[in-house]
């Protein structure tokens, strides 16, 4: 899943909206889109509202004007699946009309009341992802960005598996079919440097709920932590990751910056585990 960001303050420093002027959006946004598809992606995430620790959300309105016309502009210039990453039930219809074929909720169907009837009206899938996050919990650094501190759990991962069970449970009362649902652990959401490495280690227990798991370690602040390096050089950080939830094989879909290094680095794991 390689990650478009609509949006003029993405942490990881590749938003659109910072790139340049606002009426050549469109042409960076295809741009982006059939490069990444020429690398090997197959799925394109589509997202207007940062969600990056201390992040101010946007309106409605201004979501809506960042990422219609950049669904679409993809739509009409490449055929991969479209995932809009919104958890705001207007937007998730709005971008459905214009093509996308499935919604990513950071919040899991939380924030929104009606996006779990929207999705389940619409039948389409769901990624359903585990999230902590609170501002008073954020924590600023200039060159290494934000990140979580202070963040209580019990034990993390039966925590995240609970909390993720709750969520399928309003997904599947609401209608949604099993089938559609998609489960993320949610890396670098509500969780500090040292629970992220270790949610890491432990991915495979998530697998005992039964459903696809996406994970998105892609130029996060643990990796910036840990590695001490800002955004732009965390790729062989953000592959150590999915490498580690590939050998558990706890990662059905990656949602990366760098979708080229990360095919390529996954065909060669496949190879190897599958020799």
């Amino acid at each position: 899943m390689g990650i478009i960001n609509v949006t003029p303050d993405s942490f990881s420093g590749d938003g659109l909206l910072d790139s340049g002027a606002e009426q050549e959006l469109g042409a960076r946004v295809v741009a982006q889109a059939l490069r990444m598809a020429a690398e090997g992606a197959d799925i394109l995430d589509v997202g207007g509202e940062s969600t990056r620790p201390g992040s101010v959300p946007v309106s409605s309105e201004e979501e809506l004007g960042r990422v219609i016309p950049a669904i679409r502009a993809i739509r009409a210039a490449c055929a991969l699946p479209i995932s809009v990453d919104t958890s705001k039930a207007t937007v998730a219809r709005q971008a459905l009309a214009a093509g996308a074929n499935l919604v990513n909720d950071v919040w899991g169907l939380r924030l929104d009341p009606a996006m779990a009837g929207l999705v389940a009206e619409a039948g389409v899938p769901v990624v359903l992802m585990h999230n902590r996050s609170r501002p008073k919990d954020a924590e600023q650094r200039e060159r290494l960005g934000s990140r979580y501190v202070g963040v209580a759990y019990g034990d993390l991962v039966t925590d995240i598996a609970t909390e993720l069970s709750a969520q399928v449970a309003t997904a599947l009362a609401a209608g949604i079919a099993p089938e559609q649902i998609i489960l993320d652990p949610g890396i670098g959401f509500g969780k500090t440097v040292e629970q992220n490495l270790q949610l890491v280690r432990r991915l495979g227990e998530l697998r005992a709920l039964g459903y696809p798991l996406l994970i998105g370690p892609s130029r996060k602040s643990f990796i910036g932590y840990t590695l001490d390096v800002p955004p732009g050089q965390r790729v062989e950080g953000t592959l150590a990751a999915i490498g580690v939830a590939m050998c558990q094989q706890a990662a059905q879909i990656v949602r990366v910056h760098d979708v080229g290094p990360t095919v390529r680095f996954v065909r060669m794991m496949e190879a190897i585990l599958k020799a």
